[in-house]
């Protein structure tokens, strides 16, 4: 959990450094075997969408965290981030609000980076 903790507080980071808007961090722990954490974000355009996610990418990299998968980077309007450990989403506005990732996974705790 300490591993997972430190990555989702990179992919913060990473975020919050290119103008990521409502960035999220929900533990799903306790709820999934999918992983940890989601962190869930989005960019104002197709642009900064795949701005993010390199950035994502690039400061997980550098601890030595590759992705597993991939997905929706050639489109640009939703990507997925698979880490293992931490899922990244990175929505343009329109299909974060039409996905609401939120709402779907509310019986996870919401996490403060504080608390990383």
């Amino acid at each position: 959990m300490e591993q997972s903790r430190k990555m989702a507080k990179l992919a913060y980071e990473a975020l919050d450094e290119k103008l990521g808007e409502d960035i999220k961090v929900i533990d799903i722990s306790e709820i999934s075997v999918l992983a940890d954490y989601f962190i869930i974000a989005n960019g104002s355009n197709e642009s900064q969408v795949r701005a993010l996610v390199e950035n994502v990418e690039e400061k997980l990299s550098k601890e030595g965290f590759e992705p597993k998968q991939r997905e929706g980077y050639g489109l640009g309007n939703w990507v997925l981030l698979d880490f293992g450990n931490i899922i990244v989403h990175v929505f343009d506005k329109e299909n974060r609000l039409f996905y609401d990732l939120e709402r779907i996974w509310r019986d996870g705790k919401y996490t403060d980076v504080e608390n990383l």
